[in-house]
């Protein structure tokens, strides 16, 4: 093979990349399949994620690993069989991505871009090609049923040898077009696992299928001969057709559990038009926008980047990306999130973070991770896959030896439907069918699981801990009361107030703009001259009503009691003073706002038998106030980072299966400590990496919904795994015993499968409107 690396690296190639290899080894297209790791773009460490073509079980995942990391320079290769999905860690310094693509397709698989503009359009081709096999299939098992028919139900002398030698041909030329286009997929797979010296789930079926049509053509060309006068044209189209219809079943409802990550993948535009130098917009490929350049989206548009909207106002769809179920307002200087719709009107948008900078990419990268991720009990079944291959294939020869003695013929059918019977494509699919259906579920309802693991870990959790700051409670606290001195209305001091904390980004400050902005009024009276803000004590401010001179302006002190030089009334809760030239004008009292869904879901915890805990490193006497308030009755206080992770600890060495809630820098410990975990959609990138689950919205209703379905899923997974080892048990000593005909057989192999994805897809539906 050439040599694909660029001059200057490995000195020049043997050849120029054309076609497709120029375009995957140019730097500048490797962001709309891939991301950066680590290092410089040119020579630095890459993460990519593509879509495997062909690949239908877990030996055909293996056999596409193998077939990356046996090139030079990759240095992680994961498939996942279920969504067809690989990522591929690689050195630009030491490779390109056409070479691992070239490696990959003379395996038999093709890769393709996970951000592929016309992946779908390939897919419905691939889909239509795949009916029109299943379409010859069926008319063709039906012809050759009909012709089968009179055989079954003929007695002795109703039917001369010649008429039943003429249906025999007519069988035999009906079953050509099966063999010879239906079964194609079948015959390609196995020639690919033979070429590769290995033994694949297709290498069963193709057996069967030539074995039948060997031993039907034998009997219809010499009826008298070896292998007898017994033909099995009807077998060989129907289990043909019932393979085929299983999967094509299977396909689509793969398809539909997996849907949620290309679903959000879609959202991203490919182009977008961008302000040139000459005032025109051109249209340009999104990975091509820069930081400071302005773009045109128009309404039913997605936006191509993050940023600030420069021009124009509208409302922004925002769901899969924040968890906000209703359109947002988003005004001029109002940032927005690449992959947002844009609902209502035409605006322009400062970009600010293109590429992996974009929330979008984000999630996108959490999501494909996930979709990758193989589950404890799905890498069990896949590593059982493959001695299960060779001891079908073993049972089949033992089968057909025990037979051939009586009958040669019937001995070459028994081990058929040994080999079409035993395939574990079911058992293969028992687990990450499940899973990847309930991570689409809960993606919708705006949960994103990173690790599958995670959900046969929640199942297990009969602990539940919450931190408080940021969880339980909003960011920012809350002004719950404003004493004032005689004469001055509690209005007009949240107005002052306002008027100075709007220069602030202190929580307190904040606070206070919020409650100003809660009340009717369209504006404020008073103008701010000047402003002096003495950290961790106050502002010192001056000033004016609107439409005053300067002059007129009135010195203030908004703060700490100290700074404002008034005594602090007695309460528990943080306040904030005012005061003016004649002293003391008001105080705010502040108080931590718990989540309006903070109640309901801690009593939903409850409804379920689990024990909630409280864990902060705030002051012992707030967290009691927001334990009790939520209806927490462990609470602890006053808690560093090596408390909380002694507490976790604590509880698991007592058994306890615990899952931990969190959002803070502090939190990333426990986080990881923790059996299951969730960060909310603020959480700091710490929290967020080390958990299992993200809430983009915030929404702690979205916590025990996770809970139950994650149990849900686990009895799922249990069904499948017991289905498919009790279909086996059972089949494989009836195909044995002569008991089971070929057709039987390709459709309780077909059967098994599409009833494990069934059963899987219900979790996808399970909980559209609620937990």
């Amino acid at each position: 093979m050439p040599s694909l690396a660029p001059a200057g690296r490995h000195g020049p190639p043997a050849e120029p990349a054309r076609g497709m290899d120029a375009v995957l080894d140019d730097p500048v297209e490797w962001s709309a399949f891939s991301r950066l790791l680590n290092g410089d773009a040119a020579v630095g460490r890459w993460e990519s994620h593509v879509l495997v073509e062909g690949v239908h079980c877990a030996a055909c995942a293996f056999a596409v690993e193998a077939a990356l990391m046996r090139v030079v320079g990759v240095e992680r290769a994961e498939v996942n069989a279920a969504t067809r999905r690989a990522r591929i860690d690689w050195s630009a310094a030491r490779v390109l991505p056409s070479a691992w693509f070239q490696a990959c397709a003379s395996a038999g698989f093709r890769l393709v871009p996970a951000g592929d503009t016309f992946v779908r359009e390939r897919r419905l081709r691939e889909g239509r090609l795949a009916l029109w096999r299943w379409l010859v299939a069926g008319l063709c098992m039906m012809q050759v049923m009909m012709y089968a028919y009179p055989a079954y139900v003929a007695l002795p002398g109703d039917m001369t040898s010649d008429a039943s030698q003429l249906l025999r041909w007519a069988s035999w030329v009906l079953t050509l077009p099966v063999l010879l286009f239906s079964c194609k997929p079948f015959f390609a797979g196995a020639l690919r696992d033979l070429k590769g010296w290995r033994i694949g789930m297709e290498l069963p079926v193709a057996l069967g299928i030539v074995i039948t049509f060997a031993v039907s053509s034998a009997a219809t060309f010499d009826p008298s001969g070896p292998l007898g006068g017994e033909v099995y044209f009807d077998s060989l189209t129907m289990f043909v057709f019932f393979l085929l219809t299983g999967r094509w079943l299977e396909t689509r409802l793969r398809g539909r559990t997996a849907g949620a990550l290309e679903a959000l993948m879609n959202r991203q535009p490919d182009s977008a038009e961008r302000l040139a130098k000459n005032g025109a917009f051109e249209r340009v490929a999104v990975r091509r926008l820069l930081r400071g350049d302005v773009v045109r989206v128009r309404p039913g548009e997605s936006f191509p980047a993050d940023g600030v909207i420069c021009l124009g106002s509208t409302t922004a769809d925002e769901a899969l990306l924040t968890g906000e179920s209703r359109p947002v307002v988003r005004d001029c200087g109002a940032r927005v999130l690449a992959g947002s719709h844009n609902l209502s009107s035409t605006v322009q948008l400062r970009v600010e973070s293109v590429g992996q900078g974009t929330r979008f990419s984000q999630i996108v990268a959490l999501m494909e991770g996930a979709s990758l991720h193989k589950p404890r009990l799905a890498s069990m079944a896949d590593r059982a896959a493959r001695p299960f291959l060779l001891f079908v294939l073993c049972a089949a020869v033992l089968a057909a030896a025990f037979w051939w003695p009586v009958d040669h013929g019937k001995a070459l059918m028994v081990a058929v439907a040994v080999l079409i019977v035993t395939c574990p494509c079911a058992l293969s699919l028992a687990t990450p069918a499940a899973m990847l259906a309930s991570a689409g579920m809960l993606a919708r309802r705006g949960v994103l699981v990173r690790k599958l693991q995670g959900l046969e870990s929640l199942a297990s959790v009969d602990t539940v801990v919450f931190d408080k700051t940021g969880t339980l409670t909003l960011d920012a606290p809350g002004v719950v009361d404003i004493h004032c001195r005689v004469g001055v209305q509690s209005g007009e001091a949240l107005e002052r107030a306002a008027a100075i904390a709007a220069q602030s980004l202190h929580p307190a400050s904040r606070a206070i703009v919020d409650a100003w902005k809660a009340t009717s009024h369209p504006a404020s009276s008073w103008r701010l001259v000047q402003g002096v803000e003495h950290v961790g004590r106050g502002v010192e401010a001056r000033l004016v009503e609107q439409g005053m001179g300067d002059a007129s302006a009135c010195r203030m002190l908004l703060g700490s009691a100290v700074f404002c030089g008034v005594a602090p009334i007695a309460a528990d809760a943080p306040q904030v003073h005012l005061s003016d030239a004649q002293g003391w004008l008001a105080t705010f009292v502040l108080d931590e706002n718990v989540r309006d869904e903070a109640v309901p879901a801690i009593a939903a915890l409850h409804a379920q038998g689990l024990s909630v805990h409280l864990l902060s490193g705030d002051r012992a006497v707030a967290a009691s106030v927001v334990a009790k308030r939520t209806g927490i009755r462990s609470v602890q206080g006053d808690c560093t980072p090596e408390a909380k992770l002694a507490f976790m600890k604590d509880l698991q060495d007592k058994g306890r299966g615990v899952a931990m809630v969190g959002d803070g820098l502090n939190d990333g410990p426990v986080l990881a400590r923790a059996d299951a975990s969730f960060a909310l959609g603020n959480a700091v990138p710490l929290a967020k990496a080390q958990a299992d689950f993200i809430v983009m919205g915030g929404d702690l209703g979205a916590i025990p919904a996770a809970l139950a379905q994650a149990r849900r899923t686990m009895r799922v997974v249990r069904q499948n795994l017991w289905w498919a080892a009790g279909y086996n048990a059972l089949c494989v000593p009836l195909a044995a015993a002569g008991m089971l005909p070929a057709w039987l057989a390709g459709l309780g192999m077909a059967a098994s499968s599409l009833v494990v994805v069934l059963n899987a897809a219900r979790l996808a539906r399970h909980g559209e409107g609620g937990p």
